[in-house]
């Protein structure tokens, strides 16, 4: 086939055994050249399909959550067997056994128009979830362009002008004098309770810990946890640059959401996170964070669960550690080790650089109309059409 993109082929066979098997033969013969094949079958034949072309490699739509008996029970996700996940790393109503509403429609809607894109852009780097990259372009698609973290081709601010003051967050890490400090930030769309916030307003007095916050508007009853904590914490209600913040050379932990863009920045700067996820992806880009890279440690919510209310204690004995134990040792260690593998990946030459030389000479080699979908934290910010 040269060059052409796979063809993908639709079998709808009549519900008979006589009908059935010449287009399993066609089927096969479809795949050994390289075409991808969807059978519509019912449930009840689908057994006797799959056994007829055990040869096959077959991209079925299996259920491994459908027989947990809660939220909280863990299942096994076919072809990753260390990939251990719950119902609680999924937002309602993904999180039922047989989801539905418009939600879902809408959802389906999205990843049908990304199945018949070209390829799929990602803020991400290979070297840091290659077996997933593999899994994805080998058996999923469309192809994936992994082309970050996108945070890591930004250059560092300039030095401000002498008339210029520094920023009054910038000010409070310079005085530190050394001193490590957790940043904790949690997006701008995650709504995150006053009773929880007030919970972690005192998990943080208590780690002894110093820290820089940066928040919403809105929460009165902070004054007085700023006065208490004013000698080693400061809270910013305005818009910081969380770069600028990340590469200070006095942030030793990042206590974050875990949406997807403040993990990759998290991650190209070298900076540890405490993941303290509320909602959408982030309890998977969570787990992600500190099970499967180990370059953070994850608060858990009351009772051990995933999701929930998280109390004082948990969030100090997190911080604790990251900052200042064996476990937080090790995870320095590890995402030293990543942040380096970003940075490489984005300099000439590296994984990234490659990707998205790749990816301009495939645009430039088509006639007309190529179109692509964006995946990071949204699953949705980036999208293009090139005609010419």
């Amino acid at each position: 086939m040269g060059s052409l993109p796979c063809p993908h082929f639709v079998i709808f066979p009549f519900m008979s055994q006589g009908h059935t098997i010449p287009v399993l033969h066609l089927s096969r013969l479809l795949c050994h050249r390289s075409a991808a094949v969807t059978i519509v079958t019912t449930a009840g034949n689908s057994k006797s399909i799959r056994d007829y072309l055990l040869d096959i490699d077959i991209l079925g739509r299996e259920k491994p959550h459908v027989n947990t008996k809660s939220l909280d029970e863990p299942f096994l996700i076919p072809g990753f067997s260390n990939l251990k996940l719950t119902r609680n790393d999924f937002a309602p109503p993904f999180n039922d056994i047989e989801p539905s509403g418009e939600h879902v429609e809408f959802m389906n809607e999205q990843i049908m128009a990304m199945t018949m894109s070209y390829g799929v852009i990602v803020n991400s780097f290979y070297e840091l979830e290659s077996s997933y990259v593999d899994y994805w372009n080998e058996k999923i698609g469309p192809k994936a362009f992994n082309v970050g973290p996108l945070s890591a081709a930004a250059p560092p601010p300039p030095p401000p002008p002498e008339v210029m003051e520094k920023p009054s967050y910038v000010k409070f890490l310079d005085q530190q004098l050394g001193e490590p400090v957790l940043y904790v930030a949690f997006g701008t769309q995650a709504e995150v309770s006053e009773e929880q916030v007030k919970e972690i307003c005192k998990g943080l007095e208590k780690s002894d810990v110093s820290f820089l916050w940066a928040m919403k508007k809105g929460f009165e009853f902070l004054k007085e946890f700023e006065e208490r904590t004013k000698n080693r914490g400061k809270i910013v209600t305005e818009w910081v640059d969380q770069l600028e913040i990340l590469r200070h050379g006095g942030v030793k932990g990042f206590l974050s959401h875990c949406g997807w863009n403040s993990v990759m920045e998290s991650i190209s700067a070298g900076v540890p996170i405490v993941a303290i996820p509320f909602m959408a992806e982030q309890h998977m880009n969570a787990r992600f964070v500190a099970e499967e890279v180990a370059v953070g440690l994850r608060v858990m919510a009351r009772g051990g669960s995933v999701k929930g209310f998280v109390e004082a204690e948990e969030v100090e004995r997190v911080v604790r550690e990251l900052m200042g134990g064996e476990r937080g040792a090790e995870v320095r260690r590890k995402v030293a080790e990543y942040g380096g593998a970003a940075c490489a990946a984005m300099r000439d030459g590296g994984s990234s650089w490659r990707t998205l030389d790749l990816l301009v000479d495939d645009v430039c080699r088509k006639v007309k109309g190529v179109s692509f979908c964006g995946l990071n934290g949204h699953k949705e910010d980036v999208a293009c059409w090139i005609d010419e």
